[in-house]
């Protein structure tokens, strides 16, 4: 599959907030205000669904998951997807995607996902 009849080629403005809530929960306020800018800052890479899911370490969600369910369904019907945002650490952290990354590895492990990545 090629990766640019599935995905968008920038991450949408609210995937930035949605990856500072999250990591919120993790990390001090003005580091996460840090990494974010950074994530918005830094190139789109590609880097393959089985990939960012062995370095995540989280579980892979099943297909018939609510939103992994939908964002193949979004696939499936020619809607693009937004590119993932992660944050390099050892786990790797899915800021923002993780239903995007499941859906992506139920479609084929193999496919490429554009995403972001800050951290050292």
């Amino acid at each position: 599959m090629e990766w640019t009849k599935l995905w968008l080629q920038e991450p949408e403005e609210h995937d930035f907030p949605a990856a500072a809530d999250y990591l919120g929960l993790l990390l001090e306020e003005g580091e996460v205000k840090h990494i974010v800018d950074a994530l918005r800052a830094t190139p789109t890479q590609m880097k393959k669904a089985k990939d960012i899911m062995r370095a995540s370490a989280l579980p892979l969600l099943p297909a018939d998951n609510v939103h992994v369910k939908h964002n193949i369904q979004k696939v499936k019907s020619g809607k693009k997807l937004s590119p993932v945002l992660l944050v390099r650490g050892t786990p790797l952290v899915i800021a923002d995607g993780y239903h995007r990354v499941c859906a992506a590895y139920h479609l084929t492990e193999d496919l490429v996902v554009p995403c972001r990545i800050a951290g050292s």
